[in-house]
């Protein structure tokens, strides 16, 4: 449904470009890869967004060379890389809303590093006023207690069982840092389920229920926040 395209960020950049189909104008959605980079996967969400009305982009980090291990990107979970991605995605939400399809604000959905890097990318863009963030990685090293321009904004953050649910001491800290700075953040349980629980390529960890109830709840904050 999709294709590449190439954009400027701090350098060249590349991603996954899906647009809906009727010829409107709409608001658009970035959607951020976890540790394998621009796999299926992440490449299936973006069409889904697109079939569900969003402009839609996956920025490809790694270039082409998806991850052979967790421990590589996950060397990215620290705030100074996290600063640098941020502002990768700020380049492609200006990118974005300098296509003439979209119209609206922009929204970020990411899943686990890239769940923290779509919360963290909208203290790094005025134009990215929502987040849905899957089974984020928080904190990450060095992570400020201060989310600054999340006034007015706001996110979701989806947490599974294995991941310590909405309670775990991470994801309450960056609750507590959007709110403080204005924002709204709305965390949602999952029970019984594993890490990369929307991941349908890994069908020991999907839950098809948990999955669906996930993307609607991300749907609505979408539709709510990026007309």
């Amino acid at each position: 449904m999709g294709e590449m395209v190439s954009y400027r960020s701090q350098g060249a950049a590349e991603g996954y470009l899906a647009i809906p189909s009727g010829g409107a104008a709409s608001p658009a959605v970035i959607v951020i890869q976890d540790w394998w980079g621009l796999v299926p996967h992440v490449r299936a969400v973006v069409d889904r967004f697109a079939e569900a009305g969003f402009v839609a982009l996956a920025p490809d980090f790694r270039h082409g060379e998806p991850a052979s291990r967790p421990s590589e990107p996950r060397q990215m979970l620290n705030s100074v890389q996290m600063d640098e991605a941020a502002a990768d995605i700020a380049a492609a939400a200006d990118y974005l809303a300098g296509r003439g399809e979209v119209a609206g604000k922009v929204g970020c959905a990411g899943f686990c590093a890239g769940a923290s890097l779509a919360l963290w990318s909208a203290t790094r863009s005025e134009r990215i006023v929502a987040a849905a963030a899957f089974y984020p990685r928080l904190p990450w090293d060095g992570m400020s207690d201060e989310w600054h321009d999340y006034a007015g904004k706001a996110a979701v953050v989806h947490c599974s069982e294995a991941d310590g649910t909405s309670s775990d001491d991470g994801v309450q800290a960056a609750r507590r840092a959007i709110e403080n700075a204005g924002g709204t953040c709305q965390t949602y349980d999952y029970p019984g389920t594993n890490h990369a629980f929307f991941n349908e390529d890994r069908p020991e960890n999907y839950d098809q229920r948990a999955a669906a109830t996930a993307w609607a709840r991300t749907l609505e904050l979408f539709r709510a926040k990026l007309g």
